[in-house]
């Protein structure tokens, strides 16, 4: 398993504990959708997951940016330390 489906996995599973709704977007004809939605109490954040020192690629940055300019949320997430506090401001 790979830097990334690893820090996804134990983020999904953070969440989880958490009382986090959280569910694996995939979007053939749209690549550049974030990995992961998760919901709670009305709060609805997309996560894209990137291993350290990587970045998110051209699709996906112009993809995150479209999102955020129709008012959602949308991170991307390094370090598993990171996801707990997005997290934390959101609850």
């Amino acid at each position: 398993m790979g830097a990334e489906k690893k820090l996804e996995k134990r983020c999904a599973d953070v969440a989880k504990a958490n009382d986090w709704f959280t569910v694996k977007l995939a979007s053939p004809s749209n690549r550049g959708v974030p990995d992961r939605l998760f919901i709670k109490e009305g709060k609805v954040l997309f996560v894209e997951f990137k291993a350290p020192g990587r970045k998110p690629t051209p699709l996906q940055d112009d993809c995150i940016t479209r999102m955020q300019q129709h008012g959602a949320e949308v991170y991307v997430i390094y370090e598993v330390g990171d996801f707990k506090h997005l997290l934390s401001i959101f609850t």
